[in-house]
C-alpha cells in the first residue's frame, strides 16, 4: 500500500475529511479543513492520530509496535534507521487498517 492510500484509509478511521491537492510542485498533500494533514511526516499529526484511535505505541530494541487496545491491530516497523520516521510509519499503518476494516 502506497503513503496517499494509507492516508486515505487513516483519514477514514478517523472520520477527517480529507482532498489532495498539489501543495509545491513535487509535494502532494492531504488537506482536511484547509489545513494540511500528514501524519506520514508530521510528529504533530501522528500523535493525535493515536490518541483519537486511542493507539498505544511500544518502542525496544530496533522495533516499534503500535496496536489497539484490544489487541486487534498491531502494526510494527522493524527496518528502523530513525525511530520518529518509523513511529509515525506504524501509526499510520495502524489507522489504515482500522480505516480498511471500516468498508
Amino acid at each position: 500500500m502506497n503513503d496517499r492510500e494509507l492516508l486515505e484509509l487513516a483519514a477514514k478511521a478517523a472520520g477527517i475529511d480529507y482532498g489532495w491537492q498539489h501543495i509545491f510542485d513535487d509535494y502532494e498533500g492531504c488537506t482536511a479543513d484547509t489545513w494540511d494533514w500528514n501524519p506520514i511526516t508530521n510528529d504533530g499529526d501522528a500523535l493525535r492520530l493515536a490518541v483519537k484511535l486511542h493507539l498505544t505505541v511500544y518502542q525496544w530494541n530496533h522495533e516499534v509496535c503500535v496496536c489497539n487496545k484490544s489487541g486487534t491491530v498491531n502494526e510494527s516497523e522493524t527496518d528502523i534507521t530513525d525511530f520518529y520516521t518509523a513511529t509515525r510509519k506504524a501509526i499510520v499503518k495502524a489507522a489504515a487498517q482500522i480505516g480498511k476494516e471500516m468498508r
